[in-house]
């Protein structure tokens, strides 16, 4: 078959067979479904793995084929995924879940985020003058809490030994996997901020530079020390050769973690929480992270017709925008790690609340700021994947390094980077998010559910620091309010706004900046302005989609990935 493309006046018209057909917007014109849509659904009877990197998805699919279960996939691909997405995750960073337990018919949730060393004290800082914690070096490093809830999350689900889960991620380290254009694109931005730290460069540029397209990689260093967990189990990263030699590699380079630190860590097993929207039960877990933030955007939208409004009105995106400005003034004060702090949970997702945040909605003008809600009476880049079984477990997934590749410290020949999520920490002695030692920083990565009736409906999330919760918001709203379908959902054009007050204790300045995909109207971005938002380019930071759906009636998954990425739905 002759296929060609060539591009006119920005259509792009594919030759296929002689026959062009256009392509107009950021899909195709399409038989079925909405024009935007880059393609359908997957459809498949017995198991679903989205994941942002095909090779990731397959591996999870194998480990279904050989007895595993969801837990056993979502485990295997991250660990694929720290090696072939490392500017976005692996095991020196966090990771949370949620997971349907089909057995049990319950909804659990697993906080596996680390905290911050012994030595990591608001005195440390403030005796060297140092005013933010810096976002890369051997200062924003926190502990690691991804292995650990590896072993959690396969101690209580896990049906396969870990030696298997852990096989296929040690055998592409070791044997190379080609790197595609886009992960090849953050390898470079990654490796020119970080290249010059000890170990990076001979564990990611062994070339001499950056992986480019189709290279392929190998990472022997994280085989080992992958081959090294599955044989000794979470032990061996925290209390054995692992910990004592990254306890070294942070001396030599003056920072603050410690072997103590690693050796002291646990993951804790949460409760999800709440909102109905419309009908569907949205879930999301309780701070240290910001998924209250999504509940608290969609309580406030709930008491405006949005469907009425249109996808891409300017109507509906100023009220969502207003709507997350509100949650994230929330999520600047209140949001921080529990175990510290006494956050009002349940306040800031009732009903009650969200009606008189609500009323500080103008139609017919965007807020330059807002105050944070009052307290309750009488109270003081990143993956995302998800799996789902044949047994009907799910398993919804984010993992992250933050800052891309983290902080850059690449401690000896063990193969991956440390975070640096304690970047995120407050140096203000009053504020809920203020530094201390063994406290977890605020944390943006945040995993999603839906159930409706009582029955598991969705796994999904959308990665991408401060644009999660009002990506989650998004997509529920392109559900339930747009009625588009799990893919549509990921595809329709999203918007980012940008500058509400942060939890490190920066504020709102002048209402912030609203940043929309290109294939919103002129007229739209033309009566934003008017209503006084300020509108910024398109940066392209709008998140990263993975969505799986049950159908109950019909027994079948359906599957969705981002078409901004690398991502892949499929099932079998």
């Amino acid at each position: 078959m002759n296929k060609g493309r060539a591009r006119w006046v920005g259509i792009t018209f594919w030759l296929i067979g002689g026959i062009a057909v256009a392509e107009s917007g950021p899909g195709y014109d399409r038989v079925t479904g909405r024009s935007f849509a880059s393609r359908s659904e997957i459809i498949a009877p017995h198991a679903m793995a989205a994941t942002s990197q095909p090779l990731a998805t397959q591996i999870a699919l194998d480990i279904l084929k050989a007895g595993g279960n969801a837990v056993d996939a979502a485990i295997a691909a991250n660990a694929a995924l720290g090696l072939m997405e490392p500017t976005g995750n692996g095991i020196g960073g966090d990771l949370f879940a949620i997971v349907w337990d089909a057995k049990e018919e319950q909804l659990v949730g697993l906080n596996g985020s680390g905290r911050a060393p012994a030595l990591m004290t608001l005195d440390y800082f403030k005796e060297r003058d140092i005013d933010t914690i810096p976002a890369y070096g051997p200062l924003p490093v926190s502990v690691p809490g991804t292995v650990d809830a590896w072993f959690e999350l396969h101690g209580r689900y896990g049906q396969l030994p870990m030696e298997e889960v852990l096989a296929p991620a040690i055998a592409y380290a070791r044997e190379g996997f080609p790197v595609s254009e886009y992960i090849a694109h953050l390898f470079a931005i990654n490796a020119k901020r970080l290249g010059h730290y000890a170990g990076f460069a001979e564990t990611f540029m062994p070339d001499g530079h950056a992986p480019v397209k189709g290279e392929v990689f190998r990472n022997p260093r994280l085989a080992d020390t992958l081959a090294a967990i599955a044989a000794g189990g979470r032990d061996a990263f925290y209390k054995g050769d692992i910990a004592r030699r990254i306890d070294a590699y942070m001396v030599e380079q003056e920072g603050l973690l410690r072997y103590e630190d690693l050796a002291a860590h646990t993951s804790e097993w949460v409760t999800p929480v709440s909102i109905n929207y419309r009908g569907w039960d949205v879930y999301e877990l309780p701070p240290n992270g910001q998924g209250i933030a999504a509940l608290q955007i969609l309580n406030i939208l709930e008491g405006f017709d949005i469907a009425s409004m249109g996808f891409g009105s300017a109507e509906y995106i100023h009220t969502l925008v207003e709507a997350k400005k509100l949650a994230y003034e929330d999520r600047a004060r209140y949001y921080a790690d529990m175990q510290f702090v006494d956050v009002p949970v349940d306040w800031l997702i009732s009903g009650e609340y969200a009606a008189q945040r609500r009323q500080l909605i103008a139609a017919d003008k965007a807020s330059i700021s807002l105050p944070a809600g009052a307290a309750p009476p009488d109270q003081g880049d990143t993956i995302y994947l998800t799996v789902a079984d044949s047994s009907g477990n799910m398993v919804s997934l984010i993992q992250s390094n933050y800052r891309g590749m983290g902080s850059g410290m690449t401690p000896g020949d063990l193969g991956f980077v440390l975070q640096d999520r304690a970047e995120l920490f407050a140096l203000d002695e009053h504020h809920a998010n203020v530094v201390a030692p063994g406290k977890r920083p605020f944390h943006t990565i945040i995993p999603a559910f839906v159930m409706k009736d009582g029955k598991p409906l969705i796994s999904f999330g959308l990665m991408g620091g401060a644009m999660q919760p009002q990506g989650h918001a998004q997509i529920i709203v392109n559900l339930v309010d747009f009625g588009m379908n799990l893919q549509e959902a990921g595809d329709a054009a999203r918007v980012n706004h940008k500058g509400s007050s942060q939890p490190t204790g920066s504020v709102m300045s002048n209402g912030g900046v609203l940043h929309l995909e290109s294939t919103f109207s002129q007229a739209t971005r033309d009566a934003l302005q008017a209503l006084g938002h300020t509108l910024g380019e398109s940066d392209g930071s709008f998140g990263g989609y993975q969505a799986i759906m049950w159908d109950a009636d019909e027994g079948v998954y359906y599957g969705a990935s981002e078409v901004r990425k690398d991502g892949q739905a499929a099932g079998y």
